[in-house]
């Protein structure tokens, strides 16, 4: 089983100089990511686009895995709490809007993190993150929570995806209609109406 980026992060540096590298690193990475694949990135790759010397790149982070858990972990911890507000929170289209709107003000760090390179080692994270956001109240007894919340999740991430590559600007507010309609209602009135087995 891989190590999860949240466990692979680094704790942030206090020093501005470090600082300013290690946003260098993780916008170098950012931009290398829209390029091509994750693993086909080196670190010498990173460190010549982000402008430091390929040792001080080991000064920061072990690993490139652990660079991308720094650039990774904080914006999807954010989306998996938006995401789990969606599907069971009392605004729920509001959720999805504002989902929507924070998906679209970072559009180019999304981009990259679910269409680049990474995209599967994201999702990986993202799916991972779910098991802990279940709420066994929502779910009949024949439908185990995490695969409630693992089909949602996937779901909502296919359409965030579709979204981010579409050439044709989408308004947040037509992907948050068609979140709800496609992904969230079915999932939720399903989760809601269905009762379980009848006992006796």
């Amino acid at each position: 089983m891989s190590v999860s980026l949240i466990a692979a992060r680094i704790d942030v540096p206090q020093d501005a100089r470090q600082v300013r590298s290690r946003k260098a690193l993780c916008g170098a990475l950012l931009d290398l990511l829209q390029e091509t694949a994750f693993d086909q990135i080196t670190i010498r790759e990173i460190s010549t686009r982000a402008g430091t010397g390929y040792a001080t790149f080991f000064r920061h982070y072990p690993t490139k895995e652990a660079l991308l858990g720094d650039v990774a972990a904080e914006e999807i911890c954010t989306l998996m709490t938006m995401t789990a507000t969606m599907m069971s929170g009392p605004d729920r289209f509001g959720s999805i809007l504002d989902l929507c709107n924070y998906v679209d003000a970072h559009r180019k760090l999304w981009s990259a993190l679910l269409t680049g390179g990474a995209a599967s080692i994201v999702r990986d994270e993202m799916l991972l993150q779910t098991s802990q956001l279940g709420d066994e109240r929502l779910c009949p007894v024949w439908l185990p929570p995490e695969l409630a919340h693992r089909v949602g999740v996937s779901s909502a991430i296919d359409v965030l995806v579709w979204w981010l590559e579409q050439k044709e600007h989408y308004s947040p507010d037509q992907v948050a209609i068609i979140l709800d309609r496609l992904v969230i209602d079915p999932i939720v009135d399903k989760l809601v109406a269905v009762p379980g087995p009848a006992s006796g």
